[in-house]
């Protein structure tokens, strides 16, 4: 009974309190230190110093371009998504293991890399810039060339997301309602996709999430012009080369405000995701 009690009180995992220990280490060295750095500069702020870099018309102005931008392309990241881990799953085609690794490709890819191609190939001596610009439509140095950017930043986000669940469902569902004549809009609308909508919506919220921070695919697709194409990340630094540490500072605190909103947003979805699967 003793050595039961003593091993009950150790726990079932051995060196727990040592891993444990690590990881709150690192956890605080990565990221707590880090945003508590930031909480102690803002100390020196006022409510109203805050209020008043919040708004000003050009900080407003760069929450809209990084809100509004990164939701496009995250509903757009959505459907695409699904539509790429649909084809993954369901089909077999020659290089699909190639295509599936392709997917990945924003997550290695530095971000700098992505906006000086994406700036290449749509602006106006571009090679698709110059079929477009001729049509009226304008992508570089526009909120939609931002959009685009943050597509391709986020789409590894919902593929990564759906996929899983799709390999998951069983194909019996699927079978037992063609047997009933159900059709196959029908069959993917009552069968499928109330199993696919919990993770699309937190592949959605990863994409969003991803494209509000994102910076180097951006800086230079977007052209930086205040008040049209200036997103929050670029205001920041900014003020930093500025010497406008204290309005750099309130501008990086309400993104952590949104990034945390973000965060939680991002848990209740998966804690949805779990209780649907169940």
């Amino acid at each position: 009974m003793n050595v039961t009690a003593k091993a009950t009180r150790r726990g079932v995992l051995p060196g727990f309190g040592l891993t444990m220990g690590y990881s709150i280490l690192y956890l605080s060295l990565v990221v707590l230190i880090p945003l508590a750095a930031l909480l102690f500069n803002s100390t020196g702020l006022t409510f109203g110093e805050i209020w008043s870099v919040a708004t000003d018309p050009r900080v407003l102005a760069s929450y809209r371009v990084s809100l509004t931008t990164s939701a496009a392309a995250a509903l757009v990241d959505g459907l695409l998504g699904l539509l790429l881990a649909w084809v993954l799953v369901r089909y077999r085609f020659p290089g699909k293991r190639i295509f599936d690794a392709l997917i990945d490709l924003p997550f290695a890819l530095p971000t700098a890399v992505a906006g000086v191609s994406l700036t290449a190939l749509y602006s106006g001596n571009g090679w698709i810039g110059s079929l477009l610009e001729p049509l009226g439509l304008k992508v570089a140095f526009t909120p939609l060339g931002i959009s685009l950017a943050l597509m391709f930043i986020g789409i590894p986000f919902v593929v990564r997301t759906v996929q899983p669940v799709l390999e998951d469902l069983e194909r019996d569902t699927e079978e037992a309602a063609a047997t009933l004549g159900a059709g196959r809009w029908r069959i993917f609308r009552k069968v499928l996709l109330p199993e696919l909508i919990p993770p699309l919506l937190t592949g959605f919220a990863l994409a969003f999430a991803r494209g509000i921070g994102e910076y180097g695919s951006v800086v230079f697709i977007s052209g930086n012009m205040p008040m049209r194409t200036e997103i929050a990340p670029l205001l920041i630094m900014s003020k930093l080369e500025q010497y406008d540490y204290a309005g750099a500072t309130a501008v990086a605190l309400l993104l952590l405000l949104i990034s945390f909103l973000m965060l939680l947003v991002i848990n209740m979805l998966q804690r949805w995701t779990r209780k649907a699967s169940r």
